[in-house]
């Protein structure tokens, strides 16, 4: 299937690795033009030459902690002509909520939320001018099922999804689509290495682990299994694309099915 994104410039934000890389990779294969995004310089670089042995699509780079208001100017001077902005910019940590200090809400906001309504309110001027724009926030089953080992992470995932069905009814009307994509239990860079150290602090295999992982953790999943990052990138790649001009404002779910409801 043809998504139509030819020569589109895109932009993912922490997409030096895991889900982000996988969907900076799946755009350009689709011939789009994409900028991918990492604080530190040495990963990044790796990241940008992987991608560019595709020869496919242009790809571009911009180092910087997008969670800052002045590195995200940076970043829409230098490249004011997005015309697809995913927001995948994220942290999380698993800690016991009593043990959540105020400057770590304070982090976990400023990174996994802000820092997407930020490049929204920079980036929409010119979409609105060309009415013309795709916006994807990446949420998570989390933000609907709040897991209790890290409230604080839960939390910023629901803010998203609110984010971006109020974003996309304020843009009712016009060419512009926002939505959020919720993956569930992916085995992304940051997941991969915690779970493979726990694993090896248990002594157990990584596929004894996640047996167990979806047995009494996320016994919902229909899948039984860590989803890839890039079946998370497949839907994304579909969601910012012209066929998708009709899916606005939804809450999209690539969760293994953990979700246990069919709305």
């Amino acid at each position: 299937m043809d998504l139509q994104l030819q020569n589109t410039l895109s932009l993912v934000t922490g997409s030096s690795a895991g889900i982000g890389y996988a969907i900076a990779e799946a755009l350009l294969r689709e011939g789009a033009r994409v900028i991918i995004n990492g604080r530190d310089r040495n990963t990044l670089e790796t990241a940008l030459q992987k991608l560019k042995s595709l020869d496919s699509g242009e790809v571009l780079a911009f180092c910087g902690d997008l969670s800052r208001a002045d590195t995200a100017r940076q970043l829409v001077e230098q490249y004011p002509d997005v015309g697809i902005l995913v927001n995948n910019l994220g942290i999380f940590e698993p800690v016991p909520f009593e043990d959540i200090p105020d400057a770590d809400w304070m982090r976990f906001f400023e990174i996994n939320i802000l820092s997407g309504v930020r490049l929204c309110r920079l980036y929409l001027p010119a979409m609105k001018q060309r009415n013309y724009g795709r916006i994807v926030f990446i949420s998570s089953e989390s933000g609907v099922q709040i897991p209790p080992e890290m409230i604080h992470y839960g939390m910023t995932k629901s803010a998203q999804i609110a984010i971006a069905r109020g974003l996309a009814e304020s843009l009712a009307g016009t060419g512009i689509t926002v939505n959020s994509v919720l993956p569930g239990p992916t085995l992304s860079r940051g997941v991969e290495e915690f779970v493979s150290n726990l694993a090896a602090r248990e002594n157990r295999s990584m596929e004894e682990f996640e047996k167990e992982f979806f047995e009494k953790v996320r016994p919902t999943s229909l899948i039984k299994r860590f989803a890839t990052p890039e079946e998370v990138a497949s839907l994304v790649a579909y969601t910012v694309s012209p066929l998708a001009s009709a899916t606005t404002g939804a809450a999209l779910r690539v969760d293994g099915g953990v979700i246990k409801s069919a709305f």
